[in-house]
């Protein structure tokens, strides 16, 4: 395919709803490829200097910018937009916060916490603290298609058009597929992360700045409910040869098991490694995976949480 790099999109170029009836940015033809500049998730609240206290002043209402929208030219409803992902390149540092009343045990962790990371782009890896390191694998928290209910709506959540769908596939050879609500589709993304567990679970992951370079095709033959997409390589793309802990919740309930096994993985880094539970919650939302184990096995379904071993450097 012959790519054009002919759009760019600046910083300056958002909004923090998905609203239909926000005009396009500009308009693109298939194949034709844009770069985008993003801001980082808290919107220019967190800076390389900020304390703990900038997380209890967070203003929500500015969280989450989406850079565009941008229409893709000849998009109709029922079409299929499929996004090629070309490339991502971060800033050299993000944060990882615990902000009250959000994430998967908010009910327990209710005490703000902030972590600024010096990103090692060389080295492609990032300090939490001496003797543990999370490599970097940076990808789009937010990427989506406006929806055709009119607006505006949060981009907090996401939804069947995709949006913050916080998925770390969503990196560099990574091809996206969405279905169409709108004319001219209206694309926007933002929300870099430079690295996540999946599940994400204090609400952050590495939260990052950086410029993305993406490019369309629709499809009138295709039809999608959900987002759907391929990834390029495999699934884990830093060798893990020292393997995993892995903790585990079973139950009726999987939210619930999935809170179990979090709680494990916090109690074990707590026990094994003397972090804070705050600590660990945070590591383990940049780092750890979560997994489906089982959900055939009536009544109790079963879910685990992967640490890996290679994190742990000393």
């Amino acid at each position: 395919m012959n790519v054009r790099t002919i759009h760019s999109v600046s910083e300056e170029q958002f909004q923090n709803t998905w609203d239909n009836a926000v005009p396009p940015v500009l308009t693109v033809s298939e194949n034709e490829t844009i770069t985008i500049r993003t801001r980082e998730a808290s919107n220019g609240q967190i800076l390389t200097d900020s304390g703990v206290g900038a997380i209890t002043e967070l203003d929500f209402a500015r969280v989450n910018p989406v850079h565009g929208p941008i229409a893709v030219q000849n998009a109709r409803p029922g079409d299929v937009v499929q996004i090629d992902i070309h490339s991502i390149e971060v800033q050299p540092w993000g944060w990882t916060a615990n902000i009250p009343g959000f994430g998967l045990l908010a009910d327990e962790y209710g005490e703000p916490f902030l972590h600024i990371w010096d990103l090692d782009l060389e080295r492609n890896t990032a300090q939490f603290r001496p003797g543990i390191s999370v490599p970097l694998d940076p990808f789009i928290g937010v990427i989506g298609l406006a929806p055709a209910a009119p607006g505006p709506h949060s981009t907090v959540p996401p939804s069947r058009v995709g949006g913050n769908m916080d998925t770390r596939f969503m990196r560099a050879g990574t091809t996206l597929y969405l279905p169409v609500e709108v004319d001219g589709a209206l694309f926007s993304l933002g929300d870099l992360h430079a690295a996540q567990g999946d599940g994400e679970i204090c609400g952050t992951a590495i939260e990052t700045a950086g410029e993305v370079t993406v490019s369309f095709t629709v499809h009138r033959d295709k039809r999608l409910r959900f987002p759907s997409y391929e990834v390029a390589g495999p699934l884990v793309r830093t060798s893990q040869e020292r393997g995993y802990y892995a903790t585990t919740g079973i139950g009726p309930d999987l939210f619930e098991a999935t809170r179990d096994a979090a709680r494990g993985m916090i109690a074990y880094l707590n026990e094994n490694y003397g972090l804070s539970e705050l600590e660990a919650y945070a590591l383990c939302s940049v780092a750890a995976d979560l997994k489906i184990s089982e959900v055939v096995d009536y009544p109790n379904w079963v879910v685990s949480f992967f640490l890996p071993n290679s994190l742990f450097t000393a």
